[in-house]
């Protein structure tokens, strides 16, 4: 597959940038919300992680791909569908934007709600398997269909089902910013194992079901996270 000629990296590192701190101000925002006054409830705040993600790949995704998790930039590069030059540059401005939101949420509201750091509420092997599957069907997902309402939606899911057990991050970036601002670090190594091997299993089931016939990309979809294929 030939890649398309790429977003001037400042602008898509920017893109990522941006995005990134709306998924981690928004999202660990919410729970921080609901820890304070109770007023979102678990599944409200599973609605922000979804339609934060929905709005900022809707925004975002021609410029950078709004990948906004080092687990998708992962994924796409196995998948032959990002240059690889690129992955440290972008999992860095994902890092990067993490921090700050998490900081920038410190400031604002001191540590309640522990800044929606993710930590198991079950055993570590529990909590390592829930995510790793979480991230492969959120990636799965990603891969085949790229919609900014269908990913969302699929955040959203897993928030709901999830996010009791583990805090559902699915993504590195989003588990790092609250764990530095807060300085909280526990069992930290899962959230970025996890999501890292459910990429690399969401990518070969990707390629197992790829189909055999070419489709056009939809406007508003960045070009990796368009399926290449279609069936017949």
């Amino acid at each position: 597959m030939t890649l398309p000629t790429p977003v001037p990296l400042s602008r898509a590192l920017a893109a990522e940038g941006i995005g990134t701190f709306a998924l981690v101000f928004f999202g660990p925002g919410a729970a921080v919300v609901q820890a304070q006054t109770g007023a979102l409830g678990h599944l409200g705040v599973a609605v922000v992680f979804g339609l934060t993600v929905t709005a900022v790949i809707a925004a975002l995704a021609p410029i950078s791909g709004a990948h906004i998790n080092p687990a998708a930039t992962f994924a796409l590069t196995l998948a032959g569908r990002f240059p690889r030059e690129r992955v440290l540059p972008y999992v860095a401005a994902q890092l990067l934007a993490a921090a700050l939101a998490g900081f920038v949420l410190l400031a604002l509201f001191g540590m309640k709600g522990d800044l929606g750091v993710t930590v198991p509420s079950g055993s570590v092997a529990q909590a390592f398997v829930l995510e790793l599957t979480l991230t492969f069907f959120l990636l799965l997902v990603a891969l085949r269909s790229g919609l900014p309402w269908v990913v969302g939606g699929v955040v959203a899911l897993e928030a709901a089902m999830g996010g009791p057990m583990t805090g559902a991050s699915m993504n590195p970036a989003r588990s790092f910013g609250p764990s530095l601002a807060s300085g909280i670090w526990t069992a930290h190594w899962l959230y970025w194992a996890a999501p890292l091997m459910g990429a690399g299993l969401a990518v070969a089931a990707n390629h197992f079901l790829n189909p055999t016939e070419p489709v056009e990309t939809a406007p508003h979809q960045a070009q990796e996270f368009v399926p290449t294929e279609k069936p017949t």
